[in-house]
Order: structure tokens, then sequence, then C-alpha cells
């Protein structure tokens, strides 16, 4: 199917399909995979969202997850609390 949105006959937009920094995405991916494996309360945040949902979808979470963390650490200036993150 085309993404092509028109309005009075002229073009107005596409699909989103360059939304984001994938090599980003890849290295918060990959985070996500140590907490998983180092973490006990990420591998419960982990293994709660992947009984709900596809383990994809809850592994991307918990990423989603960790750059929220990210940016609020380098906008604040402090250090990494895991209480603070999975509360």
């Amino acid at each position: 199917m085309d993404s092509r949105r028109e309005s009075n006959g002229k073009k107005k937009g596409e699909s989103n399909r360059k939304n984001g920094n994938r090599y980003l995405a890849w290295a918060f991916i990959e985070a996500a995979n140590f907490c998983v494996r180092y973490s006990t309360k990420a591998k419960q945040f982990y293994l709660k969202k992947s009984r709900a949902t596809n383990p994809i979808v809850a592994r991307k979470a918990l990423a989603h997850k960790l750059s929220r963390a990210c940016y609020w650490i380098m906008k604040r200036g402090v250090l990494f609390d895991e209480d603070l993150l999975f509360k």
C-alpha cells in the first residue's frame, strides 16, 4: 500500500520510515541485553513484560527505559540509580 498522503490533489507527506538513529537504537538494545544478564531488577522487568507481550517488544521497552535514563543522567548530571529506574 502506498503511504503517500494527498490533499486537494497535492502531495502532503509520506511514511515515517526514516525516524530515529538505527545505530543508537542498536546500542541501546545491546545495553538492554547486558542489563538483563547482570541486573536482577532489569531481568524482573523484562520477564514481566515478556509474559504480557512478545519478548522482542519487552527488550525494546527495556532499551527505551535505558535511553530515557541516559537522557536524564546527561541533562541533570546525576549518577545512575537502578532503584529510581525500576520503581
